[in-house]
């Protein structure tokens, strides 16, 4: 079917991404305590509240956008290699400068990944757990990056797992390329099926990791038994938390996140958006992703049905790249 069929979807997603980053920015790094302390619930934007601007140049906006780029420049090709994703990081990508968190080697994942494509290794071998160790190619950056390639193929799960799964090898490796290949089934197939507990039994088939699988389960167990998302949080941190999987930012808890705000989200965007934005973690990701999802889901009416997030966001977003000319 023409993605034409799809625009407004597409266009809902985009929104609901660069809303749930914007509303999730401003606590980004914030402690769980400090969060609750300070706002109780992030329930709209509180960039002003802590003296920051609401649209900014962020990582999750502008390698979402920006590395979708491989599919354009490739003719959309749907057998598009991970060297091509690759080449694509190398030429929209200013050094230091623009899309990722440039945390250093060995700290931060974009960057050690970055500087190996630089170096002259190819993806998928940039990221992989071989090349940079099973740590640093889990963290949460595949996941983050994916949304517009899932929304590229609307109602193709296949597809976007398959594109996807090479998207993310250029940084990342093992449990956190699962958890995107996880996410964006979810997102291709949002465009037609918006049962959730249906999508989640659906993109199942996607996962491998035993350890993801097992995660997904236990986080659709608790959520089927509480509706209280901080008793649920409560429940996922000893078990998923940052203490518990290292480095800067893991996948697991991230994704746990991103699953238990839409299952306890419901049909309420503000609601998922608002969970992912409350729990810390890494906020801005997880409601991006979770914005991303049940923007495609629940389309603009749902957008909608809430508080006016549009208004203030005005469809702008900064995705900053060496192509001056777009």
């Amino acid at each position: 079917m023409s993605v034409l069929k799809y625009r407004e979807q597409i266009y809902a997603g985009v929104l609901g991404k660069i809303i749930g980053v914007y509303l999730g920015r401003p606590v980004e790094g914030w402690s769980y305590d400090k969060i609750r302390e300070t706002f109780d619930e992030v329930k709209y934007y509180v960039h002003e509240k802590v003296g920051v601007p609401l649209i900014v140049a962020d990582d999750d906006i502008s390698g979402t956008f920006a590395f979708f780029r491989a599919l354009e420049d490739n003719g959309y090709d749907r057998e598009l290699p991970a060297k091509a994703f690759g080449d694509t990081w190398l030429n929209y990508i200013i050094e230091n400068r623009t899309i990722l968190w440039w945390g250093g080697l060995g700290r931060s994942t974009e960057h050690t990944a970055y500087l190996n494509l630089k170096n002259g290794m190819d993806a998928p071998e940039s990221g992989a757990v071989r090349t940079n160790g099973t740590t640093l190619a889990e963290q949460i950056g595949a996941q983050i990056f994916i949304d517009a390639i899932a929304m590229a193929c609307p109602d193709d799960p296949e597809l976007a797992v398959s594109l996807v799964r090479k998207a993310a090898s250029v940084s990342h490796d093992g449990i956190a390329v699962e958890a995107a290949c996880h996410l964006a089934a979810l997102e291709a197939m949002a465009f037609t099926e918006k049962d959730v507990n249906v999508l989640l039994d659906r993109a199942g088939a996607y996962v491998q990791n035993r350890v993801l699988k097992d995660m997904i389960g236990d986080v659709r167990d608790i959520c089927g038994r509480e509706s209280d998302w901080r008793k649920v949080r409560d429940y996922l941190d000893p078990k998923y938390g940052y203490e518990v999987f290292p480095g800067c930012c893991h996948m697991i808890p991230n994704h746990a996140m991103v699953i238990a705000a839409i299952l306890l989200g419901g049909d309420d965007f503000q609601k998922s958006i608002s969970i992912a934005s409350s729990a810390a973690w890494d906020t801005d990701c997880n409601a991006g992703n979770v914005g991303a999802f049940n923007g495609i889901r629940l389309g603009l009416d749902g957008i909608n049905a809430g508080a006016d997030f549009r208004t203030p966001v005005a469809d702008l977003m900064y995705v900053v790249t060496s192509d001056v000319g777009s």
